[in-house]
């Protein structure tokens, strides 16, 4: 049988050659180009194909953004945490002056007329923040983040922005144990803002306070603003305390006198310790100008 003239049966048919096929697909893409250029038709397949990858592109690009908002979230959360730490500091340092404002505008009316009037006491003080409650169950007690290290010494007093809310017991070389106002042991010379009248408040160790000591027929009333006297030489006068809650008069000679702190006692983070640059003088000894002068 001779081979000349064999062709292969249909099934092993390959089609045009690849030469044909180049020419066609050039053909194909010039003639669209072509009409891509005269009609446009092609940008509404280009809209479709970009909405269809949106979603593609996101998630392709998800891992840069989380990183990049996440550095800037932590940056950011740093500077406001720094931001909000220099304003409480700013608003306890204002505060010293806001609490003895009132107490040193009625001083200066009363000494406006007097010549040589003596310089008052500079007042030093440091912020501070309240650790945590004392672990004692039978004192009102607070521990303070500052100590000896940072010039805090017994017997200075605490506020708050809006008043007293204790004095400094004991000191440690970074901390500082603060006994409460409210505290049963705690006693703090007061003197009503309207009108003088002097006193003592006490704590009475449930959170409140009390006035004791004050005769029935005292002009004090409901509604009092009691303020430091500084008669004991340790708290600054004119420091706001407490305000008169109520006053019970019959049946006893001393009248009975409530009264609520001014101040967050058992709120209170941010506080500022008080002190004086020069302490006072000691008070005199009983019997020292006898003896002096029999010598």
């Amino acid at each position: 049988m001779s081979l000349v003239g064999h062709q292969a049966p249909p099934i092993f048919r390959r089609g045009p050659t690849p030469l044909v096929r180049l020419i066609v697909f050039v053909s194909i893409c010039l003639a669209m180009m072509v009409a891509d250029i005269k009609y446009r038709y092609v940008d509404v397949l280009r809209q479709g194909l970009s909405v269809v990858t949106y979603p593609l592109q996101m998630a392709a690009a998800a891992p840069a953004d989380v990183v990049l908002n996440a550095s800037r979230y932590f940056a950011t959360l740093l500077e406001v945490q720094l931001e909000n730490a220099d304003l409480r500091r700013q608003l306890l340092e204002a505060a010293q002056s806001l609490l003895r404002f009132e107490h040193l505008q009625r001083e200066n009316e009363e000494l406006r007329g007097l010549v040589g009037m003596a310089q008052r006491v500079p007042v030093i003080s440091v912020s501070a923040e309240i650790l945590y409650n004392a672990p004692d169950p039978f004192t009102r007690k607070v521990i303070l983040n500052r100590g000896a290290q940072h010039g805090i010494q017994p017997g200075l007093a605490v506020v708050d922005a809006h008043g007293v809310i204790g004095q400094v017991t004991r000191v440690y070389p970074v901390q500082a144990d603060v006994t409460l106002l409210t505290d049963k042991n705690q006693a703090i010379p007061v003197e009503v803002a309207r009108n003088g009248l002097r006193g003592v408040l006490f704590g009475t160790g449930q959170g409140q306070l009390e006035m004791r000591f004050v005769l029935v027929g005292a002009d004090i009333r409901a509604g009092d603003t009691l303020l430091t006297s500084g008669l004991d030489g340790v708290f600054l006068p004119g420091l706001p305390v407490a305000t008169v809650s109520s006053v019970e008069r019959e049946g006893q000679a001393f009248a009975s006198i409530a009264c609520e702190p001014a101040a967050g006692i058992e709120r209170s983070v941010q506080v500022l310790v008080l002190g004086r640059q020069e302490l006072p003088p000691p008070p005199p000894v009983p019997g020292a100008a006898g003896s002096s002068g029999g010598r």
